[in-house]
């Protein structure tokens, strides 16, 4: 494993935030040389950026960019690979705001916040989050991609820690340790959900006791706004939803699916999902109006729940269930009354009213998808990016091109026609235009 060691912090102070309930160690951000990050090629791109994809699965959390469009003529010309770096270790996403780039990665001691220049893939700046994560069955490093909102980046490190940053100086605003304030214990697999940033709020999961599993912050200062329900930790990102006339927070914990106020932590359901090892990891995906895809592996499969509301009280049915659709770590797609995701290591689409097989095909390994005008843009386990038609009568693949190698797991992010990738170690931007 290529470790990039890095010049850590000369200074460490003891803060005490406002409104937050921990006191934070922290150094200030490092920027100038030496960098973490090495651009391995770079050819700058030719416009800015003018759209963002500012946390998980996009602008919507759901993975799907409506009404782009993308080039398909791969076989002709090959997209052209942008810049290519080695950024450290790690599995976090890669959100886009305003040309910056925001991740997570590790140089074997530590792990840090990452700010990058989305066109050249330069690093702007880097702040230590903690101790390094140490995987040696799946791979080492952070998991959870950051949210950028107003300004501010928000991290969670894998030891458990909510980092809220400058997006533009990589200055802390305030910490909070879930470890410490909550109860919260360190899952198998290190904290892997990613924060979701509504209103004036930022909505954690951290799997703490004594009805502190799920927490919902003051992003401005960090103070505790409310906590909920006490359950095991899964690996997880929350979604807010509006269905049967009501906001709701829905988190997929470690055994449960659960649904409770946005405004007040108040439950509204929750319905049992036990998975091996608590690995609940794919995000649920909401089939409007009323309906909620589920999808977990080990055996376990999916299911479609509807929500219905009587006399101010909603609750949950299961449509289907079925194992045709066992997602393990990436979160399915829903387009035009089908799902589309990796089952296993198998990418198939399916009939989202039934649960029926459709198709499946390989290529893909473990990777994961996105959907991007009418069209699936995957990464594969090898680090293959692959364009296949969004098509239920059949697999009809456009394009596919090496880019990457090996342990690419994280989900793709795509902006204003660039697709931005990374493997364990390495991340590359590549013009779909």
């Amino acid at each position: 494993m290529n470790h990039i060691k890095t010049a850590i912090f000369a200074t460490i102070s003891t803060l005490v935030l406002a409104g937050c309930q921990s006191q934070a160690e922290n150094g200030e951000p490092v920027t100038g040389d030496p960098q973490m990050v090495k651009v391995i090629h770079s050819s700058e791109a030719t416009v800015d950026i003018e759209k963002n994809w500012p946390q998980w699965l996009g602008p919507n959390r759901n993975g799907v960019v409506s009404g782009a469009t993308v080039r398909t003529n791969w076989a002709e010309k090959e997209p052209k690979i942008v810049w290519k770096i080695e950024l450290g270790s790690g599995f976090s996403g890669i959100s886009i705001v305003d040309n910056k780039a925001f991740t997570m990665a590790s140089d074997g001691d530590n792990e840090f916040a990452v700010c990058l220049d989305a066109r050249t893939g330069k690093e702007i700046w880097r702040y230590n989050t903690g101790q390094h994560f140490s995987d040696w069955q799946g791979g080492s490093g952070p998991r959870s991609t950051p949210s950028v909102d107003n300004g501010i980046a928000y991290y969670i490190s894998s030891h458990g820690s909510v980092f809220a940053l400058n997006a533009n100086s990589g200055k802390l605003v305030w910490q909070n340790d879930l470890r410490k304030n909550f109860g919260a214990k360190v899952p198998q697999w290190g904290f892997s959900g990613s924060p979701l940033v509504d209103g004036n709020l930022v909505y954690v999961e951290t799997g703490g006791n004594s009805g502190k599993a799920l927490v919902a912050f003051d992003k401005t200062d960090g103070k505790v706004v409310w906590t909920s329900q006490s359950d095991n930790i899964g690996y997880s990102s929350p979604i807010i939803v509006t269905a049967v006339g009501v906001r709701q927070l829905i988190f997929f914990t470690g055994s449960h699916v659960m649904s409770v106020s946005p405004e007040t932590g108040e439950l509204f359901w929750k319905t049992p999902w036990e998975t091996s090892y608590d690995v609940n990891a794919a995000t649920p995906v909401f089939i409007a109006p009323n309906r909620l895809f589920i999808s977990s592996e080990y055996g376990v499969g999916a299911a479609v729940f509807e929500m219905t509301a009587n006399a101010g009280k909603i609750s949950v049915q299961q449509i289907w269930k079925n194992r045709e659709m066992k997602n393990k770590m990436a979160t399915s797609i829903v387009h035009k009354g089908y799902v589309y995701g990796i089952d296993g290591s198998i990418l198939k689409c399916i009939d989202a009213a039934t649960g029926a097989e459709m198709w499946k095909a390989r290529g893909y390994g473990q990777g994961s998808l996105i959907l991007v005008g009418e069209n699936l843009v995957l990464l594969g386990a090898r680090g293959n990016v692959g364009l296949v038609e969004a098509n239920p009568q059949q697999f009809n693949e456009l394009g596919n091109m090496e880019v990457l190698a090996g342990r690419s797991w994280t989900v793709p992010t795509f902006v204003d026609g660039y697709l931005f990738v990374r493997n364990l170690e390495e991340a590359a931007c590549i013009d779909l235009n």
